[in-house]
């Protein structure tokens, strides 16, 4: 059974198809659902089709009999339950963060949605007593760590009179630093730049110690564009445990994923194979 995936949480869109034994056969990108889906399957219908939408909209994707839809959040746990850093767990987390900010849970072998299909609202998690207007538009996780979130506050850093190379490799536009610059910058050893991904690997192992301590999985896997292991994986650790009982911390798993960008579509893909055999 082939089934395909449709990651509209991001652009460009991506798409996966898995075989019978859930295996990645193809994938691709494009402007839009049915681009990337084109891409993807490449003159052949899969079986079932799911999307992943942070909005709960349903993509048209001709000549296919069963579309479902599903959360980024579901679909980013279940691709790491079956293929990424918390293969077999039956009780995982998957902490996304990029342009969006939220999570997907994995509660005794099967995505939960909540009472009200609103789990994994990460972006919200409370972990500052400031009250801040971003906080209340974004959330307050997501206005510190997103990839914008962390644009933002190395310009505030900038504006306050601290000089970084990461504004000469923007161009020399405040407005024009993205988090990609800051990742760069601290890469090549800009100190406002390290500066300001240690704040974010603190709120990030904070998040990740309060996800711990309410849900008790086995693993946490934080994935997203942020989840650049070589300068943020040993931080969040180290925060996470400063956070945590240390016996909470001895069971449990704290990882980056190394699945790549299109772990939502091939996650969603997957599930449209679980429900289709359920």
């Amino acid at each position: 059974m082939l089934s395909l995936g449709v990651d509209l949480s991001q652009r460009p869109v991506r798409a996966a198809m898995l075989d019978e034994h859930g295996e990645i056969v193809a994938s691709g990108s494009g402007a839009d659902a049915a681009a990337a889906a084109g891409e993807a399957t490449r003159g052949r219908t899969p079986d079932v089709a799911a999307v992943a939408a942070i909005d709960g909209a349903i993509a048209s994707l001709p000549g296919i009999a069963r579309v479902t839809q599903c959360s980024p959040g579901a679909a980013a746990i279940t691709a790491e339950v079956f293929m990424g850093a918390a293969r077999g767990a039956r009780h995982a987390l998957c902490l996304y963060i990029g342009d969006e900010v939220f999570a997907g849970l994995w509660l005794d072998g099967k995505p939960w949605a909540g009472a009200h299909n609103r789990a994994g609202a990460a972006a919200w998690l409370a972990l500052n007593p400031v009250e801040r207007q971003d906080y209340r538009k974004l959330g307050s996780l997501a206005a510190e760590v997103s990839s914008k979130g962390i644009a933002r506050r190395l310009s505030w850093r900038i504006q306050a009179g601290d000089r970084s190379r990461v504004l000469e490799q923007a161009g020399g536009s405040l407005d024009a630093i993205t988090g990609d610059h800051v990742f760069a910058g601290a890469r090549g050893g800009d100190g406002v730049a390290i500066s300001v991904l240690r704040d974010t690997a603190k709120y990030i192992g904070m998040a990740v110690a309060t996800l711990a301590a309410a849900i008790d999985p086995e693993v946490i896997v934080v994935a997203g564009s942020v989840a650049a292991a070589d300068l943020m994986l040993e931080p969040v650790r180290l925060e996470c445990a400063r956070r945590l009982a240390p016996e909470a911390m001895a069971d449990l798993r704290v990882e980056f994923s190394t699945l790549g960008p299109g772990a939502i579509a091939a996650g969603a893909a997957r599930l449209a194979q679980t429900t289709r055999s359920a």
